[in-house]
């Protein structure tokens, strides 16, 4: 209510000091004009601070009459702040909450299986080389048997007491001599003069392994001739044989040997050993018959 005079007051004041300016001259009517202006502050500064002088609240003097209505009432209780609300229960997360409020990671798809590739088949395994054979060892003549002189037809001479019990056998002929040796490990056992073919009917030259062994047999070619203790170096009927050994003698084609020496040398041969028939060549220790 007291805002609302201080208003009212400074118009009055300000209409009271303009109205005798009216009839006054200009030079007159502005000093009068500038003292109201004056007149007009000064009423409204005080008005201003008799507004701030009484307006706060607590300067106002108590209502006696309002506080003896009040008189012999109980005090007033304040009243307790209203309890929160309980919150309520989280519902029950069911597969549809899980799904939202804890996403799952839904796996890939296990991917199928592929297909086993069909084995290539593996190349049949070559067979296992083979050990390259071991060359020959040269056949040398280690020792021959002490002949003194010269041998005759029918001689032959047999010992193995130099020589040992097994080893590779090898038989020599040389034509141009008519002698025949034998030759066990290069150790000469035995030896004898023996019948060669004519030019006719020739003995062959070369290297001939023993074919078979026959200890008793008759030649279907020369009127059923006995032919013991055979060794076939050829299919065409070439053999050593046990024979009647004697100067003027000849063979057709076959090597003919006393009849005892041939039995040993049949038993000292097996099939293959060699027999090496030359024409005029000598051998002694130390050469290499094959």
């Amino acid at each position: 209510m007291i805002r609302s005079l201080v208003t009212p007051i400074a118009l009055l004041a300000l209409a009271a000091l303009a109205w005798p300016a009216f009839g006054q001259s200009v030079p007159e009517a502005a000093g009068e004009a500038a003292r109201a202006a004056e007149a007009a502050e000064a009423v409204a500064a005080q008005a201003r601070g008799t507004f701030e002088r009484i307006d706060p609240d607590s300067e106002m003097p108590a209502n006696d009459a309002a506080m003896a209505s009040y008189a012999g009432l109980p005090p007033l209780v304040e009243a307790a702040p209203a309890p929160a609300p309980a919150a309520e229960p989280a519902p029950p997360r069911g597969p549809a909450v899980r799904m939202i409020a804890e996403p799952v990671v839904q796996p890939l798809p296990a991917a199928a299986p592929r297909p086993a590739p069909n084995p290539t088949p593996k190349p049949a395994a070559r067979p296992a080389a083979k050990a390259p054979r071991p060359e020959p060892q040269p056949f040398i003549v280690k020792s021959i048997l002490p002949i003194e002189g010269t041998i005759r037809y029918g001689d032959w001479f047999w010992d193995e007491s130099a020589a040992p019990a097994t080893g590779q056998l090898v038989i020599t002929v040389d034509l141009e001599a008519r002698v025949l040796s034998a030759f066990r490990d290069g150790h000469e056992i035995g030896t004898a003069v023996v019948l060669v073919g004519t030019p006719s009917h020739p003995t062959p030259l070369g290297v001939f392994p023993v074919l078979d062994k026959s200890r008793q047999h008759f030649s279907r070619k020369y009127d059923n001739a006995p032919m013991p203790w055979s060794l076939w170096l050829t299919r065409t009927g070439i053999a050593i044989h046990g024979s009647p050994v004697m100067n003027g003698y000849a063979s057709h084609g076959c090597i003919g040997v006393p009849d005892e020496f041939a039995a040993k040398l049949f038993e000292a041969t097996k099939r293959g050993d060699k027999v090496i028939i030359t024409r005029g060549r000598m051998i002694g220790v130390g050469d290499k018959v094959l």
